[in-house]
């Protein structure tokens, strides 16, 4: 990666035109050829780039206002051109980052649905599980458990709960409960956010709602030294 801090104007020339007035910004070139330009402001979005597969040509200035600095000439396949005119470097760096991991995310669905399967006392108190991914000819549920009353249990499990969620549960409650061996099968709608939409639909269909709380299922929370 190749990082410039520069005093620079760009244009952006194609299907559209843009143009960013002399400024100190920071352009970013990648390996994989995309070019970026940013502000010290705006969070991580550039305000202009140049998006792979692209060429960058850069070229000395010759001649008028800026005689003796660059121009980087960024052309896409759609022959798109992000033309950057740079009037002082301030900086110019290149680093080899190597190829990236990726982000690995920490509780997503799949998580909480491992963590719910060990903790499964966490639906109340007698509750066992029956198995994990359930299999349905719509889908697998995340997880059939039973009461302790010997009930059947179907767990739909969500980051954020919403509405969509609770149809999802829905339907796999209607095809359930077709069944005798299983019916009747209760609901259990389990995230670790419940919009207020979600939770109304829920408690209208007779399923109950559970807010699940990740650090205590994986055991790096206790509530009895919280101040609140």
């Amino acid at each position: 990666m190749r990082l410039v801090i520069a005093h620079c104007m760009v244009d952006y020339i194609g299907r559209l035109t843009a143009h960013l007035p002399m400024a100190p910004r920071l352009l970013m070139v990648k390996a994989d050829g995309s070019v970026l330009v940013h502000s010290d402001g705006g969070s991580y979005k550039p305000l202009n780039w140049m998006s792979p597969p692209c060429t960058l040509v850069e070229t000395e200035l010759s001649d008028g206002e800026f005689e003796g600095n660059a121009l980087w000439t960024v052309t896409n396949k759609t022959g798109d051109q992000l033309r950057i005119t740079i009037a002082e470097v301030l900086h110019d760096s290149s680093h080899q980052l190597g190829i990236d991991p990726g982000l690995v995310k920490d509780g997503v669905e799949a998580h909480l649905q491992v963590l719910l399967a060990e903790h499964i006392e966490t639906l109340g108190a007698g509750y066992r599980l029956v198995r994990r991914e359930f299999p349905t000819a719509i889908g697998p549920v995340d997880i059939m458990a039973r009461d302790p009353h010997g009930v059947s249990v179907a767990v739909e499990i969500k980051r954020r709960g919403d509405i969509d969620g609770v149809e999802q549960l829905t339907r796999y409650l209607e095809l359930l409960n077709r069944d005798p061996l299983l019916a009747p099968v209760k609901g259990v709608f389990a995230a670790q956010e419940i919009k207020p939409q979600a939770r109304t639909l829920a408690t209208d269909r007779g399923i109950d709602c559970l807010v699940l709380d990740y650090d205590l299922l994986r055991g790096v929370d206790d509530p009895s030294q919280r101040l609140f």
